[in-house]
């Protein structure tokens, strides 16, 4: 099926790789089905609504910026998404992108976790942890390393 994006003009994507989100997204509760286009070059993806072109979010990897990151997962969020095993886990954090790009942020206190293997995804709000939503992902000890 050919769907329009916000960053990649119109794209032709299987069906098969929809990622279901039953509960939409906060803010986006409307919106349940999205697909992951890589961006070339970086460690960085769009998460791009299926129905609403204008709705995309840039998405990293979390653990690939913040090695020390880590959550445990409530089993009502494991039992929502049909996870029984870790590798069928793919987690996600939303990224705010700024100008200059040293001032990019992640949300760590909200991360997205993906069932790859029946395609369910749910936005996971994170109780009592010291992560929050602006974590810059560009320490300043490595911004002159660029």
């Amino acid at each position: 099926m050919k769907i329009q994006t916000k960053f990649h003009g119109k794209q032709e994507i299987n069906k098969d790789d929809i990622i279901h989100f039953p509960s939409g997204i906060p803010g986006f509760l409307d919106e349940k089905e999205f697909f992951i286009f890589p961006l070339e070059g970086t460690d960085l993806f769009v998460l791009q609504s299926v129905k609403t072109s204008e709705i995309a979010f840039i998405v990293t990897d979390p653990f690939v910026l913040f090695p020390e990151y880590e959550f445990d997962l409530q089993v009502e969020a494991l039992e929502k998404l049909g996870i029984q095993k870790e590798k069928d886990v793919a987690t996600f954090a939303i990224l705010t992108v700024r100008e200059p790009f040293e001032e990019t942020t992640a949300n760590l206190q909200a991360p997205l976790v993906i069932n790859q293997t029946k395609k369910l995804g749910k936005q996971v709000i994170l109780n009592h942890t010291s992560y929050q939503t602006k974590h810059k992902i560009i320490k300043p000890e490595e911004q002159g390393e660029r």
